[in-house]
């Protein structure tokens, strides 16, 4: 009398499975296709699924892998801003008294167009970049200076810090440009953030030079004496908010201020700015 042959069981998934494996965590018997290869074993589709993190964990564990996340969110802006003004065209807008390109009309920053109800410009002109040479060396240094300072003050006083050397820029090019000149770039921002790290160093005892960025804020600041049609009004102020603000939000360990005022400082440094630029426009 011959044994009937072995019967196999069935994948807990496809009941019209035979299958001779089974998940390694809880034992159902599961085929291949209901498996997953993992650090010991093999697991079934279930018990991969229970074991993930719930979403706001895994939110948590991918905010935690980017350490410079508002730098990339910046860079993102300037760039996508700086594609519209392409895509957008070189036709000549108006804005009275001005004609000139659409890009620049809207977003520029002039004495006349601020004082005409166009404040968000201080902001907007920061955005705002007139060649591929231009946006490419402030995503440059706001990439290298990014990555050395968000990881280090965090995002929102890294946010702070770029805004206060924005607006510090915005207002200082006010005081000092033309009335008949419309100005834009990151440069304030990306000044205020190099003048911010040079402080940063220079209050830890580290020489500045032997950095880079001691090397690459004078250079920067010589280019701005000796290239025409640059701001030197942004530039300065940006470097100027951005080494007050720095001063706090820097200061080392053994002289740390209380947090709220690492906060506080480019936070006022920024309100202060937007007085300076209503001071400049009336």
């Amino acid at each position: 009398m011959s044994l009937p042959p072995p019967t196999l069981p069935r994948c807990y998934r496809h009941p019209d499975r035979e299958t001779g494996r089974a998940c390694t965590r809880c034992g159902k018997p599961a085929c291949p296709d209901c498996l997953r290869t993992v650090s010991i074993g093999s697991q079934c589709v279930d018990c991969i699924k229970a074991a993930r993190p719930d979403v706001a964990t895994r939110v948590r564990f991918w905010n935690a892998r980017q350490p410079t996340l508002v730098t990339f969110t910046l860079m993102a802006i300037n760039i996508a801003i700086y594609i519209w003004t392409v895509t957008a065209g070189n036709a000549v807008a108006l804005c009275p008294p001005f004609r000139a390109e659409r890009a620049t009309c809207v977003l520029g920053l002039n004495e006349i167009l601020v004082s005409d109800g166009g404040w968000y410009r201080l902001v907007s002109s920061g955005f705002l970049h007139f060649t591929p040479f231009h946006i490419l060396m402030n995503m440059l240094l706001l990439f290298q200076l990014g990555q050395m300072l968000e990881p280090v003050i965090g995002r929102v006083r890294f946010g702070l810090l770029y805004g206060a050397g924005l607006l510090g820029g915005s207002a200082a090019a006010l005081l000092m440009q033309g009335p008949f000149d419309i100005g834009g770039g990151a440069s304030g921002a990306v000044f205020g953030l190099m003048a911010a790290a040079a402080i940063g160093f220079h209050r830890r005892g580290i020489n500045v030079f032997a950095t880079g960025v001691g090397i690459t804020l004078v250079l920067n600041i010589v280019l701005t004496f000796t290239i025409p049609g640059i701001s030197i009004g942004a530039h300065l102020g940006g470097a100027i908010a951005g080494a007050i603000a720095g001063f706090v939000v820097l200061a080392p360990r053994h002289k740390a201020p209380p947090v709220w005022q690492t906060y506080a400082t480019p936070a006022l440094v920024m309100v202060a700015s937007v007085v300076l630029a209503i001071v400049a426009v009336n």
